[in-house]
């Protein structure tokens, strides 16, 4: 890549993004029908979301700074307690919003796939009013989405690393204008193999990486329980590895700790 690291910063990454509370069942046999009720012989809770993210990149012991709202619920007393006091997350950017409920995702967990149902609203401030002007950082993860952020340019003046993700189109439409306009100055990409086919409008994923490395110099995609393939569009460098064999318990999170991993 063509741009180094900053050297000395304030923190090895930055993330901004929404915290939920995702509360986890496992061990289900099916989903419930309309009318039913379903048992699950596992459960879990913990801070979701880009908290996801932050808490695979404090455990690989870099130093990491969250941007986020926080409800002043028990949610939010959770999650703050859990990523401040228990995996040493940096919430100084982070605030506290009374009267604002946090959000909250029930993910279900079965055959090595999960369903989620999410309940939230709009965060009381942006990420640029929490990150004005942001500190200084080694590199950024940002979930991209269909505004652009202030404060991720300013990091990428300053000399950050920009590790890219997106989420799931609920139009379905995968523009890929929008997603060459979203990712302008990004030097690593990651989607997942959806993601990548769709907004490349082809069903290979090799090709659609290449494609991608067009936009952005360094592409990752991933294919769940089949591995990942990566291309470095400067250099032509291809990567390919399969996936784990290990019994999936739950897929929550996953591409997220893939994400810090690289």
């Amino acid at each position: 890549m063509s741009t180094e690291p900053q050297p000395g910063a304030d923190l090895d990454i930055l993330l901004s993004g929404t915290v939920f509370l995702d509360i986890i069942f496992t061990g289900l046999a099916h989903l419930p029908e309309p009318g039913t009720e379903v048992w699950a012989t596992g459960l879990g809770s913990s801070p979701g979301g880009i908290a996801n993210l932050a808490v695979a990149l404090s455990r690989l012991q870099l130093r990491t700074g969250l941007a986020a709202a926080f409800g002043e619920d028990a949610y939010g007393d959770f999650c703050w307690d859990v990523l401040a006091n228990q995996e040493g997350v940096d919430l100084t950017y982070s605030r506290r919003f009374y009267g604002w409920h946090s959000p909250l995702t029930v993910s279900m967990a079965i055959n090595k796939d999960r369903s989620m149902v999410t309940h939230g609203h709009a965060a009381p401030v942006s990420a640029d009013e929490l990150l004005a002007p942001p500190p200084s950082t080694k590199a950024c993860f940002v979930h991209v989405d269909l505004h652009a952020d202030d404060w991720v340019k300013t990091a990428k003046q300053q000399g950050a690393l920009l590790f890219a993700d997106v989420g799931w189109d609920p139009t379905q439409r995968w523009e890929p204008s929008m997603l060459r306009e979203l990712l302008a100055g990004y030097d690593v990409f990651l989607p997942n193999s959806v993601e990548a086919t769709s907004y490349t409008r082809t069903d290979d994923v090799r090709r659609a990486a290449s494609m991608l490395a067009e936009i952005v110099p360094v592409v990752v995609v991933t294919r769940g329980g089949n591995g990942a393939y990566a291309v470095d569009g400067n250099t032509g460098e291809e990567a390919e590895v399969r996936g784990l064999n290990v019994a999936a318990l739950d897929p929550t999170g996953a591409g997220d700790v893939f994400g810090a991993g690289f």
